[in-house]
């Protein structure tokens, strides 16, 4: 990306993050306490806090003006912001006008300026002043009429031709009014520029959902606003400003656990309008996201980032933070409240980034026990991590029993942190026995059954894990206090991780006797048969000790073959379909040739076959029977 992007990219951020700040403002104010609070001091004679409806009509066209600002393109409100700019410097100019006359007024001194010290440098001082003001306004509005900025040079002119002060005052009033004037005639020149510009917006978002629909203009809008970069900025800011106003109004120094304190309360108070609610959760999303960068940087390197996974990008502890927000009601809390039951949020936050840590780590852990990778970094790294996850969410569930009164969010919590542990647990052993095997430097063969057993303990727990939260939560909602979505959350829960987890174990469990079945139907070789054709396993790529022969007479290692049959129910080098075979007619005859796996092996079952051509056979009706056992 070029620096003139990047430029523009943060001037499209940061040039919409007032907008966002003037709509929290104004969702905080109330307008109701304002007026009472007028009413009771010495402004409720003013003409102006008189008419309350009018203050309110105002309180909904600064929502309208926000709004405009936020969708304000960015070339005209780059504009919009320089001619605030220049409105600015046009009144610090008059600011200096005024000081500059004052000061003369106070001075009595009505000479030429040349001959006092003072005088002169009273009047180079505004000078300079005035000249930089002038320069600037003509360089923001691009214009080389620098006359149009220059009326509040009237009084400094004045002075220095001798002018009576009490003129110089109506001059610098006339400079005022002058200045007053152009402001006028520009506003009014551009009077319809913000119809022009509605009237365009909405005849090109009238085309945008006529040929795409709703939800192009959406995603849209969402793109071209930057949304969550836009609420991040927003909230870090509002952050930033909390923290400073409690450190500049504190001169004694701040201890660990107020520290803790001042954090929390500080976000408590960022998160007290869905504005700043939403910039807290894309907040927490970008965060999360940053964790699970470092996380998968941290096992691969560079190749982390080469296939990216949608779903590791901090969206579900951001969502996850917004949903809980939304259902405790978190924004109507007071302060105190609000801090604690964040506290609880954010927990549940972490663990569902352990979780995610977890799911990045688990393959890629698996996938260097089972390779033949002996770099002891890359094995450090993948063990450390898992380390990690498995100590960590145990403390965070420790810590949550000790300090915490046991709740339905806080089970959660909990059930999730044991959740994380146990299945690093298992990740761990697995890994542990696929590195047995490869110092063994020869295939287990009960390996597969060890890790389906493994696999199911854990499973089985999470499962158990997951019955006792929907039994607390539903417990909970029947005899304590029910909501809407505190029900629809039992149910989302009760769905994806109890039915869906039971089913899916139902069809594992299925799937795997099926298989055994199969693998028990098919007859084993004799030793004869291994010696006679004499071949490796096309699946293992190992010598076979023992193995098993399918009706298409191809030699395989029983738990080989049985991992395959999880997969589909195919011969792995013809693909012709394996049927569970009765006993009556699963034994073949053991003098019967079957085409070996590797080419060496074809060619001496070619030859065997070739010599049994040759052979006269005693009983045509006995080969007739052996061919009949080995069809499908």
């Amino acid at each position: 990306m070029a620096v003139k992007d990047r430029v523009e990219a943060v001037l499209n951020v940061g040039l919409r993050v007032p907008s966002i700040m003037l709509l929290d403002v104004l969702y905080r104010w109330d307008v109701s306490s304002f007026f009472q609070k007028i009413q009771r001091s010495s402004l409720s004679n003013n003409p102006l806090f008189q008419y309350k409806y009018l203050a309110l009509y105002l309180h909904y066209v600064g929502y309208i003006l926000s709004l405009v600002l936020l969708t304000l393109p960015r070339q005209h409100l780059v504009k919009l912001y320089l001619y605030v700019l220049t409105a600015l410097l046009l009144f610090a100019g008059h600011q200096v006008s005024r000081d500059y006359v004052r000061s003369e007024l106070e001075s009595g001194y009505e000479g030429p300026v040349y001959l006092e010290p003072l005088s002169m440098n009273r009047f180079t001082t505004a000078l300079i002043g005035q000249l930089v003001v002038c320069t600037l306004c003509s360089c923001v509005m691009q214009t080389k009429r620098i006359w149009l900025f220059s009326a509040h040079l009237l009084p400094l002119v004045a002075r220095l031709c001798l002018v009576p002060l009490e003129t110089i005052v109506f001059i610098n009033r006339f400079s005022m009014i002058f200045t007053g004037l152009e402001v006028i005639y520009f506003l009014a020149s551009n009077l319809l520029v913000p119809y022009n510009l509605a009237k365009t917006a909405y005849r090109e978002l009238a085309q945008v959902v006529e040929v795409y629909g709703l939800l192009a203009l959406g995603m849209s809008l969402w793109n071209q606003l930057v949304l969550p970069v836009l609420f991040m900025c927003f909230w870090l800011l509002l952050f930033a400003l909390q923290i400073y106003s409690y450190f500049s109004t504190r001169d004694q120094p701040t201890s660990r656990e107020r520290l803790l304190f001042l954090f929390l309360t500080s976000i408590a108070e960022c998160c007290s309008t869905p504005y700043s609610l939403l910039g807290l959760v894309f907040t927490v999303s970008f965060i999360a996201l940053g964790v699970l960068t470092l996380c998968k940087f941290y096992l691969q390197g560079y190749r982390a980032f080469m296939n990216d996974n949608t779903m590791h990008r901090g969206m579900t502890e951001g969502i996850t933070l917004l949903i809980l927000a939304v259902q405790t009601g978190l924004i109507e809390l007071q302060v105190i409240h609000r801090a604690f039951l964040l506290s609880i949020i954010l927990f549940i936050v972490v663990a569902s980034i352990l979780q995610s840590m977890l799911e990045i780590a688990d393959p890629i852990v698996l996938a260097l026990g089972a390779s033949r990778d002996k770099s002891l970094w890359k094995h450090f790294r993948a063990v450390s991590l898992c380390l990690f996850l498995l100590i960590f969410p145990a403390y965070m569930a420790y810590m949550i029993c000790q300090f915490f009164h046991m709740d339905f969010w806080l089970l959660i919590i909990i059930s999730s942190s044991i959740l994380t542990s146990l299945q690093v647990l298992g990740t761990l052993l697995i890994y542990v026995l696929f590195m047995v095997e490869e110092f063994r430097k020869a295939p287990v063969e009960n390996m597969d059954e060890v890790i389906y057993c493994v696999n199911g303990t854990y499973r089985l727990l999470e499962f158990l894990v997951a019955v006792c939260v929907v039994c607390y939560g539903v417990s909970e909602t029947v005899f304590g206090e029910w909501s809407v979505m505190g029900s629809t959350i039992i149910l989302v829960h009760s769905y994806y991780n109890v039915w869906l987890r039971a089913q899916l174990g139902w069809q594992s469990f299925l799937l795997r006797r099926d298989a055994v079945n199969k693998i028990k139907s098919l007859p084993a070789a004799s030793s004869t048969q291994l010696e006679q054709y004499n071949d490796i396993c096309a699946i293992c790529y190992q010598d076979m000790n023992s193995a098993v022969i399918t009706p298409c007479s191809h030699f395989f290692h029983a738990g080989c073959l049985k991992k395959w049959l999880y997969v589909q129910e195919t011969c792995p080098l013809c693909h012709s379909q394996l049927k569970s075979q009765s006993p009556a007619t699963s034994v073949p005859n053991q003098d019967t040739p079957a085409a070996n796996q590797s080419p060496a092996g074809q060619e001496d079952a070619t030859a065997n076959k070739k010599q049994d051509d040759d052979t006269p056979p005693d009983d045509g009706k006995e080969e007739e029977s052996v061919q009949n056992n080995w069809e499908l």
